[in-house]
């Protein structure tokens, strides 16, 4: 039996993420995911000092390496095992490790999904890294205010979850609901984790790895701002179960449409709910992420990271020469190249009238209603679309040349998310997370209503 096999029974092994597993080496790990990971640091980070590092020395420095000291052992961390390695080496330490995202386009209980995919299937690393991103390109077509809580919910999910516990990880999305369930239970009282602010984390070097790439931050108030999020929406309040046979943590996530907003009261709080008699043990906090600094990938090419099998040894050179921009690593997620040229074509620039509505991005309707509406209302002026015209015929530019033409838009009227996703022909997310919330840290633009945030008019100004 593999010496390093953590069961769910051994609980002294639990907390030590840092675990240096000796005979475990960079072979182990998914060349695809390291390199990707390492692309995305530099984008987040491209003056760094690590990006210049060779393969061994950057896992080190991020928690996925570990050295012994007063010997010459050293190997990957149980850390960066979950992380960058494949399922089936993940099982040989952790025999019940299992993610699954599971989808249904009803919310009717049901064994049938229309979508699925789990770590054991074999079309992709099944290593943590890959499967959050896998599970946020199925969440790009959701509301832009609610992708950050998903995103905290999904992080949490992960970080705070006990890989030697029974079921895996399960994420949920049903018409109106999602669904995040992990094993392991909360480590600080939930009404502390409520008010922010505190940080127990059952696994701190995975969050590490996470925070490197910006997509979360060490402040505790994560469950907060997902409080906040459905107050604001009035939806249902979200609900947390806590099992504790085996000990499980579930956070579901109920949305509803605006003909059945909960009335104020009903969103006050959270909903805990505490399974078993059994003592309650201490609790898991969330902690904020920074969506803000999200890298946002939805390259439809990490589905296929298992087709490279090749070891992280014969190409750690690779990895440390030239990084592209991360625009260059994010596929757009329409499936059409030429949907917003296409589009155009049945614009009568007279009226700024739209004559088919229905050719939308993803030939959903609520995307193509919002884009005919966009139009129709005459916002859309044949200057704004003359000006991001080469954003639209590209794919990919350079971050630089996206930046130029995003403050020549703002520069000549305030615009919203929606309306410079539509010009640019860029998912709002995308948008947010990889241009807008740089040049706002740079002062190269800035909020309508800075003192409104979340303004349901909020656009965008170019500082002159």
């Amino acid at each position: 039996m593999n010496k390093y096999t953590i069961h769910s029974d051994d609980h002294s092994s639990v907390l030590h993420d840092s675990l240096i597993l000796e005979h475990y080496g960079l072979n182990e790990l998914n060349f695809e995911s390291v390199k990707s990971y390492r692309e995305k640091f530099a984008a987040v980070k491209p003056n760094h000092p690590w990006n210049g590092l060779e393969t061994k020395e950057f896992l080190y420095k991020i928690g996925a390496w570990g050295k012994l000291r007063n010997s010459s052992k050293e190997g990957v961390t149980l850390a960066g095992l979950l992380m960058f390695s494949e399922e089936r080496i993940i099982t040989e330490v952790l025999p019940q490790y299992f993610l699954e995202y599971r989808e249904s386009s009803s919310d009717i209980v049901t064994s049938v999904w229309t979508k699925r995919f789990t770590s054991q299937d074999g079309t992709w690393s099944g290593n943590v890294y890959d499967f959050y991103f896998k599970v946020m390109a199925h969440f790009t077509n959701v509301d832009s205010t609610l992708s950050p809580a998903l995103h905290e919910a999904l992080i949490n999910a992960l970080v705070h979850a006990d890989y030697s516990g029974e079921g895996g990880i399960v994420i949920e999305k049903e018409q109106d609901v999602f669904r995040f369930s992990n094993p392991g239970l909360f480590r600080i009282p939930i009404d502390h984790a409520f008010s922010g602010g505190m940080s127990n984390l059952r696994n701190p070097n995975l969050f590490k790895m996470f925070i490197l790439i910006g997509l979360c931050k060490r402040a505790g108030s994560g469950l907060k701002h997902i409080e906040i999020t459905w107050k604001q929406h009035q939806w249902k309040q979200p609900e947390f179960l806590q099992h504790t046979n085996p000990e499980r943590t579930i956070l579901t996530l109920t949305i509803q449409s605006s003909k059945y907003l909960f009335p104020d009261e009903t969103a006050a709080s959270y909903e805990t709910v505490h399974v078993d008699d059994m003592q309650q043990h201490e609790n898991d906090d969330m902690n904020e992420p920074m969506f803000e600094q999200v890298v946002n990938s939805v390259n439809k090419d990490l589905y296929s990271v298992n087709k490279n099998r090749h070891s992280v040894n014969n190409h750690k050179n690779s990895v440390n020469k030239g990084v592209d921009s991360v625009n260059n690593d994010v596929k757009s997620v329409n499936k059409d190249p030429d949907f917003i040229s296409d589009m155009m074509d049945s614009v009568n620039k007279d009226s700024n009238f739209i004559n088919n509505p229905s050719n939308s991005v993803n030939n959903k309707n609520d995307r193509s209603s919002e884009m005919a509406s966009f139009v129709e209302s005459g916002q859309i002026h044949e200057e704004l679309w003359n000006i991001a015209e080469l954003a639209r015929k590209k794919k990919r530019l350079h971050p630089s040349v996206m930046e130029q033409i995003i403050l020549q838009l703002c520069a000549k009227k305030p615009l919203m998310l929606k309306e410079l996703a539509t010009l640019l022909a860029r998912t709002p997310d995308g948008l947010r997370n990889n241009y807008l919330a740089k040049l706002l840290d740079e002062g190269k633009i800035q909020l309508k209503y800075p003192n409104q945030p979340n303004h349901p008019r909020q656009a965008y100004i170019t500082k002159k």
